[in-house]
């Protein structure tokens, strides 16, 4: 197997040699590829830099080049892994480093080994990842020689992803795909949904809906694996319009449209607005309706107000749709603690979201009220022939 090694080697090519090394070691064969944006390498690359850019426009602003290899070594990267010619890849980075390794990742599609040893591995890391399956190993010390913790963490690295490109991924039943979002607050609902499909012969992958997960369910609608989309936890759009911290963005909801694949919407958990610790709530939302969900997560109830805006941008974004889509609403509640007798229950809110999303959505698009909790069986059947029907 072909292992990429890419790093910066004007500053840290000993270390990607020794990983290199290790590699070499193993039975594989590294690519050392220098990514480096100022002096000469420290060690003879096998791929070297100027096949990746020519030449850099601000030469004299480190930054400037930064940006400028990690805008051009996605594609390079991206290109051999097409033409077979790595079968995995490693970086070892600081800021920058890590910025350009991740960049030539994210490039590469889910399942492809993909690691990386950074200084900053222990921090956020959500702007790195993106979408895609790249794990990220905390360096301990900095890249900045070989000693005897570096060796020690930079060989369990090169064992780390000489293991991952060795193992082979099963791949199951080549059933058509559906794509499918959840929260606690809708585990039944999709469950149930999830049987159903199953039983009808299709795969059925559920992501969590919490920011990254709606992300990366959107990136896989956009890639073409998917054949249809059961969307009945959209509450990521209640922490966009409101300001929590489980948005997905402005483009959550646009793949379906953008892929040409049917869906099935509902306005899962937008009765609920995501925060963390209590402290952690902006002073600005003092006085309204929380739940503790956990030490860590903060709910916060939705407003008619916010929930009318919520069920706007879900009718416009349906509209979109051109394969096919059909909205279904339990009338009930859109979660567990928005039913009666809970903490979040508000007719209201609902009936102004309910109102919203018929009021703005396309004349030709069903809409389904019905009668129930999100949660009820009744409707997780619904939901799932619904979108049968329009598979």
């Amino acid at each position: 197997m072909k292992i990429a090694v890419l790093g910066t080697l004007d500053t840290k090519g000993h270390e990607h040699a020794f990983v290199a090394d290790r590699i070499r070691e193993r039975g594989h064969q590294p690519v050392l590829i220098d990514v480096g944006t100022a002096g000469a390498p420290q060690v003879e690359p096998d791929v070297h830099r100027e096949q990746i850019v020519a030449e850099f426009t601000e030469p004299g602003d480190r930054g400037a080049c930064v940006v400028q290899m990690s805008e051009a070594v996605p594609g390079f990267v991206a290109g051999m892994a097409a033409r077979g010619e790595i079968d995995g890849i490693l970086s070892l980075g600081g800021g920058g480093g890590t910025a350009i390794g991740t960049a030539a990742m994210r490039a590469l599609p889910v399942g492809f080994p993909k690691l990386m040893v950074s200084t900053l591995a222990s921090g956020n890391t959500a702007h790195y990842l993106g979408t895609k399956d790249i794990t990220m190993m905390p360096s301990i010390v900095d890249v900045a020689g070989l000693n005897r913790v570096s060796r020690m963490i930079f060989s369990r690295a090169a064992g780390a992803i000489c293991g991952m490109v060795e193992a082979e991924a099963e791949q199951g039943d080549a059933k058509p795909v559906i794509a499918a979002s959840m929260f606690g607050n809708t585990t039944d609902c999709v469950n149930a949904a999830k049987e159903v499909l199953e039983g009808a012969g299709y795969e059925v992958l559920v992501f969590h809906a919490t920011g990254a997960g709606g992300r990366t369910m959107e990136a896989l609608i956009e890639s073409g694996m998917v054949a249809g989309v059961l969307d009945i936890t959209t509450t990521e759009w209640a922490d966009e319009v409101v300001g929590g911290t489980l948005t997905a963005g402005p483009t959550r909801l646009d793949a379906a449209a953008a892929a040409g694949v049917p869906a099935i919407v509902v306005p899962g958990c937008v009765d609920m607005v995501n925060f963390g610790e209590r402290d952690s709530v902006p002073d600005k939302f003092a006085g309204r309706n929380f739940y503790i969900h956990n030490p860590q997560v903060t709910l916060m109830r939705t407003t008619p107000e916010e929930n009318a805006e919520i069920g706007k941008v879900l009718a416009e974004k349906v509209n979109a749709y051109t394969a096919g889509a059909a909205v279904l609403l339990p009338t009930k509640t859109v979660s567990v603690i928005g039913a009666e007798g809970q903490p979040f229950h508000y007719p209201a809110a609902d009936a102004a979201l309910f109102d919203a999303i018929k009021a703005n959505l396309r004349g030709d698009v069903p809409v389904t009220e019905m009668d129930c909790e999100i949660n009820d069986p009744e409707f997780a059947e619904a939901c799932a022939a619904a979108l049968l029907d329009l598979l």
